[in-house]
This record gives structure tokens, C-alpha cells and sequence, in this order.
């Protein structure tokens, strides 16, 4: 987005701008929308985001969006303007809020992290990377499908599933339990500190992070 900023006036000569262009970056937390959906695994995404807005006073309240299909916050941190949106179309279809968010802001798919929940790292570890396949993550995939694989990814392990015979689609629904739950805030910490290095930082560095070491 560019801003405007006037330069000082010399006598008569004819006033003149130049235009400062600050990027803009987009955060995408995936999850469901409604109270049955609070505090469960798969809404990991969702919770991450409302911590990064909480944490930094730079970020406005969350405002619905109909038109994008989500609710957003949008702030200025440093040089950078930051988008953090939460899509209402519930996560199988969330690619639709990311598209419609990134072609409104005119956000190239570089500038654009998302986090969610992976199975298949063990909860207590976090994984940053750019591109790659969805692992059967639904709501990773559906970004996939309609603005491309190469954007940046916070994967939030909630692993492993227990009890090992129980469905991956019931245990992702089930809430944190109160081990989990305890460990919560550092969790929260650790990817707030990741998205600042995002958002200071060119791209989103390949990371492997245990916030339990």
C-alpha cells in the first residue's frame, strides 16, 4: 500500500509528493467457526491468531469481513502492514477467504504465512516452511487449490493421536487436554515470536522449533 507524504515547500515552487511503499503481509489462522469449536485441536490456527493481535497493540479488533469471508485485523508493525484474517467458511473451504483476501490487498502469494494444526507432529513442536503438499490437512489443501502451494506455513503439532484407534477427524475436533491446555500460553508465545521474525525477515525461514526443551 502507498502512502503520500508531502515535502516542504520552497517559496512558490509548485509543491511536489513522494509516494513511500510499505509492504504488506497477510496471516492466516485456519479454523471453524462457532463455540463448540473453541479450545479444540483443529482451531490451533484460529487461537494463534487471536494471540499475535492480543499481543501487539499495533493491530486493530477483529472486524467481520462478508465480502472476504473472514474476520480481520489489520495493523502497522514497523516498515510492514500486517492483514491477519480468520476465515468464517469453515475449514474445508478456507481457501476461498485467502483468495479473496490476498486478491482484494493485492498480496502476492510470498507475502502470505498461514498456521494450523498437523497431526503428525507431535504436540510441543512447531514447523515453519514455504511450499509443499497438504499432508491431508483439508484446510491447507483448499488453499492449495485456489491460490497455489508456495506460501508460508506454521505447522502446529497436536500429535500424537491418543487413543491410537480413535479417528483423526474426532481427535482433532476434541479440545487440548489439561496438560495441553497448561502449556497453552507458551505455545502462543512461540509462535507470536515466529510471525514477528516473518513479518521483520524477507521470507518465512524453514524452522524446527520444541517449545518443551
Amino acid at each position: 500500500m502507498a502512502f503520500l507524504q508531502k515535502r516542504p515547500q520552497v517559496g512558490d515552487a509548485i509543491q511536489f509528493y513522494s509516494m513511500s511503499l510499505t509492504k504488506t503481509k497477510l496471516i492466516v489462522g485456519l479454523g471453524n467457526i462457532g463455540k463448540e469449536y473453541v479450545g479444540t485441536r483443529h482451531n490451533i490456527g484460529f487461537a494463534a491468531a487471536d494471540a499475535f493481535v492480543a499481543a501487539n497493540t499495533e493491530m486493530g479488533s477483529w472486524v467481520a469481513k462478508k465480502d472476504l469471508k473472514c474476520h480481520e485485523s489489520t495493523g502497522r508493525i514497523g516498515e510492514t502492514r500486517v492483514i491477519v484474517i480468520k476465515p468464517t467458511t469453515f475449514m474445508n473451504l478456507s481457501g476461498q477467504a485467502v483468495q479473496a483476501a490476498a486478491s482484494f490487498y493485492k498480496i502476492p502469494l510470498e507475502n502470505i504465512v498461514v498456521i494450523y494444526d498437523e497431526l503428525d507432529i507431535d504436540f510441543g513442536t512447531i514447523r515453519s516452511r514455504v511450499g509443499g503438499t497438504s499432508a491431508g490437512h483439508n484446510g491447507a489443501q483448499s488453499i492449495i487449490d485456489l491460490v497455489g502451494e508456495n506460501y508460508g506455513r506454521i505447522r502446529v503439532g497436536i500429535g500424537p493421536k491418543k487413543p491410537a484407534r480413535m479417528s483423526g477427524a474426532n481427535f482433532v475436533l476434541q479440545a487440548f487436554n489439561a496438560d495441553e491446555q497448561e502449556l497453552m500460553p507458551q505455545l502462543l508465545r512461540e509462535t507470536n515470536a515466529m510471525l514477528s521474525e516473518y513479518i521483520f525477515g524477507e521470507t518465512l525461514a524453514s524452522d524446527t522449533r520444541n517449545f518443551l526443551i
